[in-house]
């Protein structure tokens, strides 16, 4: 994720970045974040290596960048299929009901573990 946008993301996203931000050998870390600026590249690492990508809405653009169904949707039926899982923050992105062809929203794939810990911020 940007992190150049930390304060324009929800408390919970902010929340579940600092929860990855403490941990160490003790509890499944440390972490190590990286943004190639590429869904594609970073999804791929994630796949491979694990993780999560985040691109959330911001107070600017609260429905995201990303568009639901030609970017989204592709990789959230990939990530499924591998054992993740792939929301909006509130729903699973598959499960979104697109409204228009651009649509955007915003977006959090990653590994069942790690996404469980980030919608457990979300939700409180």
């Amino acid at each position: 994720m940007n992190h150049g946008n930390f304060f324009q993301y929800e408390e919970g996203v902010r929340k579940y970045i600092e929860i990855c931000q403490r941990k160490d050998k003790t509890n499944g870390g440390p972490y190590t974040q990286r943004y190639i600026g590429s869904m594609v590249s970073d999804v791929h690492r994630n796949l491979i290596r694990g993780g999560i990508f985040m691109y959330p809405g911001t107070l600017d653009k609260p429905k995201g960048k990303l568009r639901l169904l030609y970017e989204c949707n592709p990789f959230a039926f990939l990530v499924s299929v591998a054992g993740g899982k792939a929301t909006n923050g509130k729903i699973r992105i598959l499960d979104v009901e697109p409204t228009e062809l651009h649509q955007r929203t915003p977006m959090f794939i990653g590994s069942k573990l790690m996404m469980e810990e980030l919608e457990s911020c979300l939700n409180t």
